[in-house]
């Protein structure tokens, strides 16, 4: 068996996550069809990680095994496109690898971002590819309140009630906030996160943002451990699974 990784760019909109569903279209299923297509074979791909209804990844890593090592990856990058861009899906590149490599295991670190259009008209151009805020928000403030996220804490007031991690103790290594005119940007890093860890923040920083909560009170909410305390979870259309590092 050969063992190859493949780097991938895709919008998640109409896609229901990345992870395989026997009823659903997600983007896990739609790139293993393809392959299995071409290579003749039954093919499972294994991603880095799940990412959520609508969210889209700038640079997700998976791997594959198949029998025949692919004599022309050029080519065979080609021919896949042919097939995925249609569906918003592009193969940036595919590398041979040992049967050591693992798209999920191996991944030392995790890059995501998030955007707002934070302005009154929304957005045309990245419909469905940001959260639209129209109260004007204090990104200094957003900027003080995720000072305190940085480092290693319990952040089970961020995850997800069906989350499977067996802890909610994460490390973030940075939290970048930058405001261009109109656009904010949240990028943050860690080696992994939780469900609806990045998206859960996010909704927490809008509330500092928007003054409904103050600093002190975001603080207390993130310390409490108590999910029922979190603000509704930021639009998965603004995420974006930035780059894995291994």
């Amino acid at each position: 068996m050969h063992r190859y990784q493949i780097l991938l760019e895709y919008v998640g909109t109409g896609f229901y996550g990345w992870q395989y569903q026997k009823k659903n279209i997600t983007v896990q299923g739609t790139i293993q069809k393809i392959l299995t297509k071409i290579l003749k074979e039954e093919i499972k791909l294994y991603g880095s990680g799940r990412t959520d209804s609508n969210v889209h990844a700038i640079e997700q890593s998976a791997h594959f095994d198949v029998k025949n090592r692919i004599p022309n990856l050029k080519k065979f990058i080609s021919t896949l496109n042919f097939f995925l861009n249609k569906k918003l899906i592009s193969v940036i590149k595919i590398i041979k690898k040992s049967k050591k490599f693992h798209a999920r295991f191996s991944a030392k670190k995790r890059i995501y971002k998030y955007l707002i259009y934070n302005r009154v008209s929304s957005p045309s151009i990245d419909r469905d590819r940001a959260w639209h805020v129209k109260k004007k928000l204090k990104v200094e403030l957003i900027k003080q309140a995720s000072l305190y996220l940085k480092g290693t804490h319990d952040f089970t007031v961020f995850r997800a009630s069906n989350c499977a991690a067996l802890s909610p103790v994460k490390t973030i290594d940075y939290l970048k906030i930058k405001e261009n005119k109109y656009i904010i940007e949240i990028q943050i890093k860690s080696k992994s996160f939780l469900k609806q860890q990045v998206r859960s923040i996010v909704g927490c920083l809008k509330y500092v943002g928007e003054k409904k909560w103050t600093i002190s009170k975001f603080k207390r909410i993130v310390k409490s451990k108590n999910r029922n305390l979190c603000a509704p979870p930021a639009p998965g259309a603004g995420l974006y699974l930035e780059k894995v590092i291994y």
